[in-house]
């Protein structure tokens, strides 16, 4: 198998991607918060995350994914101000914040099924974790990195080294209310709050008993806490959005490495946004298409998994309905493709048909080449399209790469078959063939007419034989 080389943000810069453990590979990835649906945006971070994975596996490793929920303490500003996301959206909805999680942690679920992306191998829940984000604030505390305000614990980061490494922050350059909204009580600009005391007078929905008081923990303290109790104090691979670079990771370094003095990941992964004519697409503007949208829109989870491959998952992607719509027929045509290999198949009588293992191995080490180069899955797409062009194939050579290749691209290929026309579609095929035969052009066109309306076209070949479609 050939090297993988993975872009890590730690450096920017392309590097062979070497384990710590030789035949396992330890991934975290940042859920979501669930007190809202996820928006496709989020949605394109998650298939960059399945990608990988998938490559991972493809290149021979076993892989252990853990994945968050945050169904608490993440505010609606990184400035660790304002309202719990999740208390707002039990006010938005009239329900408990528990029944929130619980609702929109299943959407969240349902969403990836739909786009076939693989499932962790942990799933694991902020409210699920009190206790070892509490014992890891301790750690930071006995360690000299803590103080206390009047409404939480606070990290100092002037007191850890290379605070800014991840985001190659200029922290002294940084203006107030740039990153954060500068409070009196914080030492520092970029100080964030590992827990938060519980407003007085006011009975929240989420809050616990704590050391310091009771209250909810800071956004960023859950994931260094499940990571590590998961996954290990140092681990392979951390991914996320470009967004969690200079907050979040950034954060989450600084508590990791913090407590344990040790490296906290080996390889950070970020995914690129999904931008629109308006810019980058968030729930914060109160205008986000959802998965769900599409699907009544008449596309399929696999139309959006296939038009999310056009694109590197470093460089923005510009969504539109012409560009949906236009990788929607290029995933058609693909699925086309692969029935009338199915087909020749079919046909065939020659059993003795002798494997090309120099041809396969050409196109494998191609595929390979590109998915392997920073998870060039575009790349390896192009491949998959350059080979069903090679006629020094047969039928059979070129569905078993196609069905190869398909365990990086997700897109459920071995599915593929080709539909079945009702009788009511077939009766009027046959009408219409009779009204060509007696000349009856007019007729013949409204018959065509009527099945097109249907959902169905007619495709006359030379040899006079009439293929039937769904139209898509």
């Amino acid at each position: 198998m050939k090297d993988l080389y993975l872009f890590n943000t730690l450096g920017r810069k392309i590097e062979k991607f070497t384990p710590i453990s030789e035949n396992i590979v330890k991934i975290y990835c940042c859920g979501p918060t669930v007190y809202n649906y996820a928006h496709i945006g989020n949605l394109r971070t998650y298939f960059f995350e399945d990608i990988l994975k998938r490559i991972l596996i493809y290149n021979g490793y076993k892989v252990y994914h853990v994945v968050n929920i945050t169904d608490v303490g993440h505010l609606v500003s990184d400035a660790d101000e304002g309202e719990d996301k999740m208390e707002k959206g039990a006010k938005r909805e009239g329900k408990t914040v528990w029944e929130i999680a619980e609702y929109y942690t299943e959407a969240f679920k349902k969403d990836l099924h739909e786009l076939n992306i693989l499932y962790p191998d942990v799933w694991c829940k902020a409210t699920d974790n009190i206790k070892e984000q509490i014992e890891l604030i301790q750690c930071l505390e006995k360690k000299g990195f803590t103080y206390i305000t009047s409404d939480g614990v606070y990290y100092d980061t002037s007191k850890f080294k290379n605070y800014g490494k991840l985001a190659l922050l200029d922290i002294e350059g940084l203006e107030e209310g740039k990153r954060i909204t500068f409070s009196e009580e914080k030492k520092n600009k970029t100080d964030f709050a590992l827990w938060k005391f519980s407003p007085k007078n006011v009975k929240r929905q989420m809050e616990w008993d704590s050391p310091w008081g009771k209250g909810f923990p800071g956004w960023h303290i859950e994931c260094s806490a499940m990571s590590m109790k998961y996954l290990g104090e140092t681990f392979d691979i951390h991914c996320g959005g470009v967004d969690h670079i200079p907050i979040h990771h950034t954060n989450e370094i600084a508590q990791s490495e913090g407590c344990t003095g040790k490296q906290f990941v080996r390889y950070w992964l970020h995914g690129e946004f999904l931008i629109q004519e308006k810019g980058k697409m968030a729930k914060s503007a109160g205008e986000f298409l959802t998965l769900p949208v599409l699907l009544e829109k008449g596309y399929s989870g696999l139309d959006y998994r296939y038009f999310m491959m056009m694109t590197h998952y470093r460089k923005k992607l510009k969504f539109s309905f012409k560009a949906l719509d236009s990788a929607k027929r290029g995933f058609n045509n693909l699925k086309d493709e692969i029935i009338k290999l199915k087909d020749s198949i079919s046909y065939s009588k020659d059993s003795n048909i002798v494997i090309n293992t120099s041809r396969l191995n050409f196109w494998k080490d191609k595929f390979i080449e590109n998915i392997n180069d920073d998870l060039n899955v575009t790349g390896g797409l192009g491949v998959l399209w350059d080979m069903l062009k090679d006629n020094s194939l047969n039928p059979k050579e070129k569905l078993s790469l196609v069905y190869d290749f398909d365990n990086v691209f997700g897109l459920k290929l071995k599915e593929v078959e080709r539909e079945e026309i009702p009788d009511e579609i077939l009766k009027l095929v046959e009408k219409r063939k009779a009204a060509k035969l007696n000349k009856q052009w007019k007729e013949a066109d409204e018959i065509r007419e009527e099945i097109r309306k249907k959902g169905f076209e007619l495709l006359d070949h030379k040899n006079g034989e009439t293929e039937i479609k769904k139209i898509k």
